[in-house]
């Protein structure tokens, strides 16, 4: 949710905001905030308790709100930085500061690729701005644990794609021969001159593109999808249609053992980055991915696909319980909330807290490099041995941090 959606407007209620509304914060703000902030500012939505579980959840999402004990929710996430730039790297990548590969790319170096015919890392229309690349690159990792994009945050999803996904003038057999006789001189190349790992991975690069072309037409193509998913997706609908494509898209990428796949709603540098207009831009916002995301949530049971799927759902930050203007808010990167579903997590459960107000993170707080120790655990990985040797240095994606939150396990 590219921009840092309100926590406090979307699953973590706070009814001493709502008390207080218009007084001054009771305590310290940080040292360092991204703008000028006013009086506590309570939230313009009522929370109400769902499932048997009874957490509480924003009217912003009443259909997500359905399959709340489905959800494991992380009230207690925080980071450093307060710009989108710098928040948006350390989220995908554990560093605001350096290019450094993102999670993807770890989790694809760690576990490698289940279907030959498809990149291991997709991301679905990325956002270019604020990082770009860098928060699906693979940096000093092998060049295969890449992020493959398709489309990007500009265009419609309808219109994303690879291009030059065929080959007009070759035939499967002629490539093929190409193919083999680049293989032929690149080897005889690399055996006289030592092995070159970055020549090796161009070949795979080939090889792969090749494949994909009988394979990712197919991925691409709902035409085949029954008008009812179509339809829990929010493909009827032009509000829902494009987020819900990307959703639908991702669910046919997991289906095919894609590792990991991201999706990305923004149709602005930052969408959910409310600094005035919190009521009408979260409203909007919230329309558009609620029936996708919980249509993509029932698709993933339905399919049995959600117990070895970790479904992740945040920004990268949150926002203040503080007004900025008269009806918006600032960024928040000291206490926000996060989700995750599916993949060995606890559903229905809440973990974590921040403050009366929601300002800061108190209660068995999660930094960004606690919540990477804890999805690589979840995906099998022990976060302190996947390393990387790169310039005389292990590497690894939460440095010399980490803490797995063990209470989230189920």
């Amino acid at each position: 949710m590219k921009g840092g959606p309100s926590h406090v407007d979307t699953f973590d209620p706070k009814p001493l905001l709502d008390r207080d509304h218009g007084k001054p914060l009771p305590f310290p703000l940080p040292k360092i905030t991204f703008a000028k902030q006013g009086n506590l500012f309570k939230s313009p939505w009522k929370f109400h308790r769902h499932g048997e579980s009874g957490l509480p959840v924003s009217e912003l999402f009443p259909q997500i709100a359905q399959h709340v004990d489905d959800l494991c929710i992380l009230r207690s996430v925080h980071g450093t930085n307060p710009a989108h730039g710098a928040a948006s790297l350390r989220l995908h990548t554990g560093a605001d500061q350096f290019v450094r590969p993102s999670m993807g790319s770890w989790i694809t170096y760690g576990l490698g690729s289940e279907n030959k015919n498809l990149p291991a890392f997709i991301t679905i229309c990325p956002t270019l701005a604020h990082g770009g690349v860098n928060n699906w690159g693979a940096s000093f990792l092998p060049s295969h644990c890449q992020g493959t994009p398709i489309g990007n945050a500009s265009i419609p999803a309808s219109k994303a794609g690879f291009k030059h996904i065929t080959n007009d003038r070759l035939s499967a057999a002629q490539q093929r021969q190409q193919l083999q006789l680049l293989s032929e001189l690149n080897q005889n190349f690399n055996h006289s001159n030592n092995h070159n790992s970055i020549l090796e991975d161009r070949l795979k690069s080939f090889e792969l593109a090749y494949r994909m072309q009988t394979t990712m037409p197919e991925v691409q193509d709902l035409t085949g999808e029954s008008r009812a998913t179509r339809k829990l997706y929010g493909l009827d609908d032009p509000v829902t249609e494009d987020f819900g494509r990307q959703c639908l898209m991702a669910r046919r990428f997991l289906e095919r053992d894609v590792r990991f796949v991201q999706v990305t709603h923004s149709d602005s540098i930052a969408q959910w980055d409310q600094h005035g207009n919190l009521y009408q831009g979260h409203t909007k916002n919230a329309a558009e991915v609620d029936r996708p995301i919980a249509g993509f949530i029932s698709d993933l049971k339905a399919r049995g696909l959600l117990d070895e799927t970790l479904v992740l759902w945040g920004g990268e930050f949150g926002r203040t319980p503080t007004a900025q203007g008269k009806d918006g808010r600032d960024h928040n990167p000291h206490g926000f909330t996060m989700w995750m579903a599916g993949g060995g997590v606890k559903g229905g459960f809440a973990y974590g807290a921040t403050d009366d107000y929601g300002y800061y993170a108190t209660e068995n707080k999660m930094h960004i490099h606690d919540l990477h120790a804890t999805i690589l655990h979840l995906m099998g990985l022990d976060h302190e041995r996947l390393t990387y040797r790169h310039a005389g240095r292990d590497f690894r994606l939460t440095d010399v941090y980490g803490k797995v939150a063990k209470e989230i396990l189920s």
